[in-house]
């Protein structure tokens, strides 16, 4: 697990478009996707319904999310901290 594939995720989460999540993240596409799939089975968790439109969050990867972005917020604060 990166804080790159966690920052994907919650773009993911607030945009529901795997193409406006990258575009937003500044990678393509494929590159997202790739990593959200590698995250979900490093965890064993599906973290998006990809059969709906607009994607939709599962009930599991809402858990997930809330705490990726905890974690994103943390980090950041850090960063404040020794920057």
């Amino acid at each position: 697990m990166t804080l790159q594939q966690l920052e994907y995720i919650v773009a993911l989460d607030k945009h529901k478009h795997f193409v406006t999540a990258a575009e937003h993240c500044f990678v393509t596409q494929p590159t997202l996707t790739i990593q959200v799939k590698k995250l979900e089975e490093e965890i064993g968790v599906v973290l998006f319904d990809r059969k709906k439109h607009p994607l939709q969050t599962t009930t599991a990867g809402a858990a997930i999310i809330s705490k990726a972005k905890t974690i994103l917020r943390e980090v950041t604060e850090m960063k404040h901290l020794v920057g």
